[in-house]
């Protein structure tokens, strides 16, 4: 059998006024964009180490209830149980929602950082019109800023210090009481 012909690239010529730019990109390959994303991996480890700790000694009680007779003092402990399980998935859950804000909190300053660089290679390319480069099936590449937002951006920040944030803790929400019968 015959091997499939490789793709061509698709090229064409440069479209004077169109640039490319992946924020992505710049997220992933800036010198900050790294730092962030090693500092958001520390808080992701911290935070999944305070879950640990929880969960471990109920996993262990869990394994000791398993095979105890079901008598009411049993019963108990497995309610019990199961009250400090919901509480500890919900802890997690909130703990993801902080983890989730800080993320979005660090890329929104390192946009924000990249903004007056992104406008600036912008003007000196002498672009018209900005795309994603993401949205961009082919074509010819050339006019990508992404490359010199990346250099522009290193020459300003390296990196960005930041903590986890602190979301307010949502009460379960109690259904309403029903109407009192007349």
């Amino acid at each position: 059998a015959a091997a499939a012909p490789a793709a061509q690239p698709l090229g064409g010529p440069v479209v004077p006024g169109v640039c490319l730019l992946s924020r992505e990109a710049i997220f992933a390959n800036a010198a900050v964009g790294k730092a962030a994303s090693a500092r958001l991996n520390d808080l992701t480890r911290a935070a999944q180490t305070e879950v640990d700790a929880q969960r471990t000694p109920l996993e262990t009680e869990a394994r000791a209830l398993e095979g105890q007779p079901d008598n009411a003092a049993n019963k108990q402990k497995r309610e019990a149980l199961a009250t400090r399980w919901q509480a500890l998935q919900q802890k997690a859950a909130h703990t993801s929602r902080e983890i989730e804000a800080t993320r979005a909190k660090a890329l929104e300053r390192i946009a924000n950082e990249a903004q007056p660089m992104i406008a600036q290679v912008y003007t000196a390319k002498k672009c018209g019109l900005l795309f994603d480069r993401g949205a961009a099936l082919g074509g010819n590449f050339a006019n990508d800023l992404t490359a010199d937002v990346v250099r522009a951006l290193d020459g300003r920040i390296q990196t960005i210090t930041f903590e986890r944030e602190r979301l307010p803790i949502q009460q379960a929400v109690q259904p309403p009481a029903a109407p009192a019968q007349r």
